[in-house]
């Protein structure tokens, strides 16, 4: 009896799926609507409406390019050393802390061992998951790309 049951549900499922398909088939007759036209008031005033205008070209500048020219702090076309190494001078500055000129492993481990004593939360010389979790690298959030994708900017009231 359930045999027969299921088999009478999937022939009327299987009727219903040709029925429907059928139905949700476009008529070859239906013509496909044209394109809108641009209203005059956004259409420059040289174009007619038969020419297309074309889209507004972007710079071609590479990501090579653009790495060249942030590199490039005094915008004459040449890297120097000195601009190369300058981020680099910053980096050791920070870390000699003894400003003799060489960097000891003592002077360069200072910011490990710090980080590690301020993640150390039990004080007992060793981390835990939990506490070693801390020390992961925050990520920065990438500033907006224009207005439009900011956050309103809050408004002052006057309260007199």
């Amino acid at each position: 009896m359930i045999r027969w049951a299921s088999a009478c549900a999937s022939v009327l499922m299987l009727v219903f799926a040709i029925v429907f398909i059928w139905k949700s088939r476009a008529a070859a007759h239906d013509p496909i609507p044209s394109a809108p036209v641009a209203a005059a008031a956004y259409a420059p005033a040289a174009a007619s409406a038969a020419e297309p205008v074309p889209p507004p070209t972007a710079s071609a500048k590479s990501k090579e390019e653009k790495r060249f020219d942030r590199s490039d702090k005094n915008k004459d076309g040449k890297i120097a050393l000195a601009e190369l190494l300058a981020p680099r001078h910053k980096a050791f500055a920070k870390l000699d802390a003894n400003h003799d000129g060489v960097l000891s492993f003592e002077e360069w481990a200072v910011r490990t061992e710090k980080k590690f004593r301020d993640a150390d939360a039990n004080h007992d010389g060793a981390l835990t998951r939990a506490e070693y979790a801390t020390t992961a690298p925050k990520r920065k959030t990438k500033p907006a790309r224009c207005a439009c994708q900011s956050a309103p900017a809050a408004t002052e009231t006057d309260e007199e």
